[in-house]
């Protein structure tokens, strides 16, 4: 079904004869994003950027919001200003998304959000807005079900969370606590704290926990870069790698290199190059107004040392 949603929103566009119509000409497409610094929104961006460079008359636009949702709002408000013909939004704050939908949607400009979901998709999105992401149900649940098969279904784990306004962290959280809640999965959380998203917090933040005698036998992060973090610490603390079990969320490359070295025993892939791409074919179909579906979703998928040579 999933990949039905996608495989319609591409058909709206790839038709036979469209890319040469001339409603295609200069179709102005603006960005913006919670932060160029962060390494997996940058996987995400190039994505956009590829997916805008298909189709050379399309004139894309690309700000920094840099983590701040008022300067994220006030970004959008002038991409309307300038008349552009779609608006994608990575958004900081996905509880601080009203403004900005009910903005482009006063200035009829077509708006995707892309990755991090806008609080309003739980009650369904208006019209001329649209949702590119993967399912978070997904993501946690496959990371902790694979821990916990690693573990043997018994022992003590700490987590590593993102942001907590951030309803990738919030869901992901609690997708491991379902599973570790599970009668065949006994896993006892001994620590629950958030990072940020960070990988030097994410040290810092499990070397306190070493230094506090805090004993665990494993680490789930929300994300690649704390897992990454964590294992650093542990490794500086001489700590028996092979005892560990560090998951991680993205696939990122660091992530992947992390997995190769003896870093990362899992992590799950979310796709961000395709997110970004079917956001830009979304936003563009949209401007055209072509029908599209609001809510499209990009498959989330396990990792392990096995199958990573795949996703390099």
């Amino acid at each position: 079904m999933r990949q039905l949603l996608i495989t319609t929103a591409l058909c709206l566009f790839t038709a036979p004869g469209l890319l040469a119509s001339p409603a295609f000409a200069e179709t102005k497409v603006a960005v913006s994003m919670t932060s160029f610094d962060n390494p997996f929104l940058t996987i995400l961006l190039n994505g956009i950027r590829a997916g805008a460079a298909k189709d050379t008359t399309i004139e894309l636009l690309t700000e920094d919001a840099q983590l701040d949702p008022a300067k994220q709002l006030s970004q959008v408000e002038n991409f309307i200003a300038n008349g552009v013909d779609a608006i994608i939004v990575n958004a900081v704050d996905g509880d601080a998304t009203a403004a900005i939908t009910q903005a482009a949607r006063n200035a009829k400009i077509p708006l995707v959000y892309v990755n991090h979901p806008p609080a309003e998709l739980d009650n369904g999105l208006p019209d001329g807005t649209a949702f590119v992401g993967s399912n978070e149900l997904d993501s946690g649940t496959m990371e902790a079900e694979a821990a916990c098969k690693l573990m043997g279904g018994k022992g003590r784990a700490v987590i590593l969370m993102g942001p907590l306004e951030n309803h990738a962290a919030l869901t992901r959280t609690k997708d491991v606590e379902a599973v570790f809640a599970r009668p065949n999965c006994k896993i006892e959380i001994i620590e629950k704290q958030t990072a940020n998203w960070n990988r030097t917090q994410a040290q810092d933040l499990t070397a306190s926990w070493l230094t506090a005698g805090v004993q665990f036998d494993a680490v789930i992060a929300n994300n690649d870069e704390m897992a990454i973090g964590a294992a650093q610490a542990l490794k500086s603390a001489g700590v028996d790698m092979k005892s560990i079990v560090i998951a991680g969320i993205d696939a990122t490359p660091d992530g992947l290199a992390a997995m190769t070295s003896g870093g990362l025993d899992l992590t799950v892939f979310q796709n961000a190059t395709r997110q970004g791409e079917v956001a830009v074919e979304t936003a563009v179909a949209m401007a055209l107004g072509k029908p599209t579906e609001k809510a499209l979703w990009v498959p989330f998928e396990l990792v392990t040392p096995d199958t990573m040579a795949a996703y390099k």
